[in-house]
């Protein structure tokens, strides 16, 4: 059962991964020809890998699920965003996210599904 989890856990890092590989190419495509905006094309490809690496982190932690935290970068700053069912699953987030090169830094602003329960 164990083999399977691993399994799944891995094809869905690849998919976030590739989705997000496809968003990143279309997006700095865009940002060429828009010129004059914010972030560079190369910085809006650097925080689209980073986003991709620190979704790919928390699939591969046992201590969370994909689906409940949402994850954003933007110039290095990663920012997670969701409901999650634990203390431990937020304080975990920002571990994972902390530990992706390329992060400067994590607003982590995960919120217990129901903090009454915990």
């Amino acid at each position: 059962m164990k083999a399977i989890k691993s399994c799944s856990a891995f094809a869905l890092a690849v998919i976030l991964t590739s989705i997000a590989g496809y968003g990143t190419a279309m997006a700095a495509e865009r940002m060429d020809m828009a010129a004059g905006g914010g972030e560079t094309a190369g910085e809006y490809v650097d925080d689209a890998m980073i986003t991709s690496k620190v979704k790919a982190a928390i699939v591969g932690d046992s201590r969370l699920s994909a689906f409940d935290v949402n994850v954003e970068t933007h110039q290095g700053v990663v920012q997670l965003n969701g409901f999650v069912d634990s203390q431990e699953a937020i304080n975990a987030a920002t571990e994972v996210a902390q530990r992706v090169e390329g992060v400067k830094s994590v607003d982590n602003n995960l919120q217990l599904k129901n903090p009454l329960s915990k």
